[in-house]
């Protein structure tokens, strides 16, 4: 039975890049790269390394957990665990190596398919927001500033400012794989004593092999201002994917109910209330959101270890970047799922447009009479005088408006009427959207 919801109400396709047979195939992999190099170098009979690689396929997890089990060291386990499959060669495994040549070279290559799938699901999302983006791009809507009704703006550019954003995730990503994308083989402390005279070339021989940069200064382990810096991106992610959830959340309140995240036919929203609709999924993601931005503070206090190294950055990793990929790809998932199905209420759309009274023209009332030769200042102040008065009164900024003297001087009755249109007020919105989803 599962104790941590990421192994079954959270689980997606991230979850077996992390999983305990993952991580041991990537040590052994890392094992063999090494055995590899050495034998290039003349260090070891080539011989060794047919032995080491088919001894690789036969290691079990369920016997490095028990012999883990005996020594309290999963990495040597793994070591005893290969080399009990390589009877006449078995003393060339792990030659030269520290624990931490072994297991963060290996952690390279896990984040590296885990940014991958990361990647592949914000392409993902972009696509979805970049067809929103097209289709409502003149579809006019009321712009919320401080939670208070600002000018008309559209949909489209609500989802191109999304498409955009995803993008730029997309660029730090790709900045953060070249510097995550490296190992180490420099032994204990980061001087590859061990290696002898012949350091540099197993170093360069088993990146060569795996695919990896090489960390160009190590201590016993490679900085953790690398695992820092994705999880951090990740955290980012995760505040957009919250963000849109949020702007859902909002917008599909009772008296708004402007756009819904999908609702089944059977679905349940409460267990009492047989009316209700509620954006749970939208706010699980909001919720989620907050557990990988919390795990960047630990991944910060990983970066100042004590000396060479100390093992207070060890267990807290085992579960933060498992966790921070996982849960990413999980609201990434369902927010593709939320913005495949979402659901638009044009009815409700125009009935907010129309909720103030025209208040929201104001800006635009302002413009043309500063335009008609009245000062900026001026017209400011007289438009604003007029919109309060419309608030109180319940009356329309255009009946106000009309009957104001000083403002019909410089803009007749008829083209004030003409200025409250919202669908005309929207200024670039269209081809801003158009150029987004272009360029970006």
């Amino acid at each position: 039975m599962a104790v941590s919801p990421l192994e079954d109400r959270y689980k997606t396709e991230m979850n077996p890049i992390f999983e305990s047979e993952a991580k041991l195939a990537k040590w052994l992999r890392v094992e063999v790269a090494l055995a590899k190099a050495h034998a290039k170098l003349g260090d070891i009979p080539k011989e060794a390394v047919a032995e080491i690689e088919k001894g690789v396929q036969k290691v079990k997890l369920s016997r490095v957990e028990e012999i883990e089990a005996e020594i309290h060291h999963d990495l040597m386990a793994m070591v005893r665990a290969l080399t009990e499959q390589c009877p006449k060669f078995g003393g060339y495994v792990h030659y030269g190596a520290t624990s931490y040549d072994i297991e963060d070279t290996a952690t390279a290559l896990i984040f590296l398919d885990a940014i991958s799938l990361t990647e592949k699901r914000l392409l993902e999302l972009r696509k979805i927001l970049a067809r929103h983006a097209l289709e409502k791009k003149g579809a006019v809507c009321v712009a919320r500033t401080h939670g208070q009704h600002a000018v008309p703006t559209t949909y489209g550019l609500k989802f191109a400012l999304y498409y955009t954003e995803f993008g730029r995730h997309l660029s730090r990503l790709s900045d953060a794989k070249r510097r995550i994308g490296v190992g180490k083989m420099s032994g204990a402390a980061g001087t590859m004593a061990t290696f002898g005279k012949k350091g540099f070339e197993i170093q360069a021989e088993v990146m060569r092999e795996l695919g990896l940069a090489i960390a160009p200064v190590t201590n016993q382990v490679i900085q953790r201002d690398r695992h820092a810096e994705v999880l951090f991106d990740l955290a980012l992610i995760a505040a957009t994917l919250e963000k849109i959830a949020k702007e859902i959340r909002n917008l599909q309140r009772s008296e708004i109910m402007e756009i819904s995240e999908p609702f089944g036919a059977k679905q349940v929203g409460s267990s009492t209330m047989p009316q209700k609709r509620n954006p749970h999924k939208s706010e699980r993601i909001c919720s989620l959101a907050r557990l990988v931005r919390a795990n960047v503070q630990t991944a910060l206090e990983n970066i100042p270890l004590e000396h060479e190294r100390d093992l207070t950055n060890s267990a807290n990793e085992r579960a933060i970047f498992a966790e921070s990929f996982i849960l990413t790809d999980y609201m990434g998932k369902q927010m593709a799922f939320i913005l495949s199905g979402l659901e638009f209420f044009p009815a409700n759309t125009k009935r907010n447009l129309e909720l103030t009274g025209g208040l929201i023209m104001a800006e635009r009332v302002m413009i043309a009479l500063t335009e008609a030769g009245m000062g900026r200042q001026e017209a400011h102040e007289l438009v604003r005088t007029c919109a309060q008065e419309a608030f109180r009164s319940g009356k329309p900024l255009l009946q106000i408006l009309s009957s104001n003297k000083a403002a019909t001087k410089f803009i007749k009755p008829a083209a004030l009427s003409a200025l409250f249109d919202p669908k005309t007020y929207i200024g670039k919105s269209v081809e801003i959207v158009e150029r987004a989803v272009k360029e970006s």
